[in-house]
């Protein structure tokens, strides 16, 4: 198969398949992780902060915090200096379960690149930047 729609959606459900798998005993999806690797670098952030961090639809964030609230993941509190915001944090176990989600998929990373070397993992990964930045300039064209 020679289109790249098809091999990165393929490839793309396959990854989120096995992280699926991997971190479900740590209480969270795939969907959360985007989330969560944001709130691991700068907790307190808003979801109009989040939105561009993780690069996702308003709704599909908006639905993604309400299950991580429910799940016991993150906090909302009021903005200290924003009346209409509101800041999101991470609760204990929302923090607990960072090193090992960061280590699931680091395992993960490892073994689907195994069979590049380091210079072709680089070009892989600044490949699929390439066309994701281009991705993004032709919809902001049109």
């Amino acid at each position: 198969m020679n289109s790249a729609g098809y091999l990165v959606n393929n490839l793309a459900r396959l990854l989120v398949e096995v992280l699926r798998k991997r971190i479900a005993p740590l209480g969270i999806v795939p969907g959360q992780f985007p989330t969560l690797l944001a709130l691991w670098e700068k907790d307190g952030l808003t979801q109009k902060e989040l939105l561009v961090l993780v690069d996702i639809e308003q709704a599909t964030l908006a639905n993604t915090l309400t299950r991580m609230e429910r799940d016991g993941l993150i906090t909302r509190k009021e903005h200290p200096a924003d009346a209409r915001a509101r800041t999101i944090h991470l609760t204990n176990q929302g923090r607990s379960i960072r090193d090992e989600a960061y280590k699931a998929a680091a395992q993960i990373n490892e073994e689907v690149l195994a069979d590049l070397s380091d210079a072709e993992t680089e070009a892989f990964l600044s490949y699929m930047r390439r066309v994701i930045g281009r991705i993004k300039e032709v919809e902001a064209t049109s």
